[in-house]
């Protein structure tokens, strides 16, 4: 804020309490001086929400106690901080090799958000709908089938027998063990099973997961899709 600013301000704060009013010509000179060192680095108004009159008149709805130049102060900072809090860096659209002009970009965009110049970039939220999808990485997935490429799908099936055996079992048209739950070591759905070592006292020593299903299981599973199909029948007759 200029000098003419910071008066219109005073000015309008009269307004609100007479108190602040300085009818000696040097008083006010004083007190406008005060203000201006204060206040002159922050706007009296932003496009985006700040306004200096606005944070004055709340101070008068909340305190009975006659304005300072603080109770102007401490409500642009918290405007300033939420600002930059709300910020998600977008990014710049300098050359990435050249560094100072990066870096300027970026400093000049958070400096622009917390004066209330520009809008804070908000960050892009996560969302699972296919909606809005790149149309190259959908293009890519439709040609892989899986966001992991299948070379690499190879080298981690060692490494993850239970997945590989599911996938396999589904790949050949089997139904799916694990989508029961597994009565013989009370594996959950979804989970592996699990192979129990009994200590000479009947104590469980280890759990460890097997690469493949218990049978029970298996055939849980296969019993439960074929009476589904059997209950299919008479609907599709």
């Amino acid at each position: 804020m200029d000098r003419r600013e910071i008066a219109a301000l005073l000015a309008y704060i009269g307004r609100l309490d007479p108190r602040t009013i300085r009818t000696d010509q040097g008083e006010a000179r004083d007190q406008l001086a005060q203000w201006h060192e204060l206040l002159g680095d922050m706007p009296m108004a932003t496009p985006h929400g700040w306004d200096a009159r606005i944070a004055a008149r709340q101070h008068y709805r909340t305190s009975p106690y006659q304005i300072q130049p603080a109770d102007v102060v401490r409500p642009w900072e918290s405007y300033r901080r939420n600002r930059l809090a709300l910020h998600w860096d977008p990014t710049p659209s300098a050359d990435p090799d050249d560094q100072a002009a990066w870096t300027a970009e970026l400093v000049g965009t958070r400096r622009a958000v917390a004066a209330g110049i520009a809008q804070p970039a908000y960050a892009p939220a996560i969302t699972s709908s296919q909606e809005g999808i790149n149309p190259r990485l959908q293009a890519r997935l439709d040609q892989i089938g899986s966001c992991i490429p299948p070379a690499a799908h190879a080298a981690l099936a060692p490494f993850r027998p239970a997945r590989a055996a599911r996938e396999a079992a589904v790949a050949q048209g089997l139904p799916d063990a694990l989508s029961v739950r597994c009565e013989w070591c009370l594996a959950p759905v979804g989970e592996p099973c699990r192979r129990r070592r009994i200590g000479p006292k009947d104590g469980v020593h280890a759990i460890t997961p097997r690469a493949t299903p218990h049978p029970g299981r298996v055939d849980l599973v296969a019993q439960q899709a074929q009476h589904a199909e059997q209950a299919q029948q008479p609907a599709l007759a």
